[in-house]
């Protein structure tokens, strides 16, 4: 008799199988940890439906990583797996070792102001679509924004006052205001609309 599936209270997100690899039930996967070799370090993995893949041997191809589960026998098994995002509990993790390191995931609920010090949101998810990480955060009334994670969108995280700061020309949350004397030179010159 199989265990039911687990759900972890604080999911965080390790891994992501990208199909299967041979005949043995091997599968690619991309690895989201410091060191992507470290992947079963943190105890067996999760997938959104509770289901449990324990790590019995990884190595490195390329850009990707062969990782044979115990629960995955032959290469059928690891071609239905192909998307399944693996997720271990927060707790396993270690905590960070510097001041200024932490896990994206701990950035989720953290309070969104401006520079200024005007109220954007929450952060409500953490995402990556390939080219770079994305805040998407939450606003009191309507639709989220995403705000790229860079150090010119948000240039100071407040961990003691669970504040994110954002600068909103970087961020994408306000249009770039003209340079001081186009709005003249503009009507001098009878407005740009031809």
């Amino acid at each position: 008799m199989s265990s039911p599936p687990f759900k972890p209270d604080h999911p965080v997100l390790l891994a992501v199988i990208g199909g299967a690899h041979g005949i043995r039930g091997e599968c690619r996967v991309r690895s989201f940890t410091e060191d992507p070799l470290a992947i079963g370090a943190y105890g067996p993995l999760f997938d959104e439906g509770g289901n449990r893949y324990t790590v019995k041997a990884v190595r490195p191809q390329k850009a990707m990583l062969l990782v044979r589960f115990a629960e995955v026998a032959d290469r059928n098994h690891a071609e239905r797996l192909n998307g399944t995002e693996l997720f271990v509990e927060r707790a396993a993790l270690p905590e960070p070792e510097e001041d200024d390191e932490f896990y994206l995931d701990d950035l989720i609920g953290l309070a969104v102001e401006t520079v200024a010090g005007e109220t954007v949101g929450t952060v409500v998810g953490v995402h990556n679509f390939g080219a770079g990480d994305i805040l998407e955060v939450g606003p009191e009334g309507g639709r989220t924004v995403m705000i790229p994670f860079s150090e010119a969108a948000v240039p100071t995280i407040d961990a003691e006052r669970g504040v994110l700061v954002v600068e909103p020309g970087a961020a994408g949350l306000s249009d770039a205001e003209p340079e001081e004397g186009e709005d003249e030179a503009e009507e001098a010159t009878g407005g740009g609309d031809a």
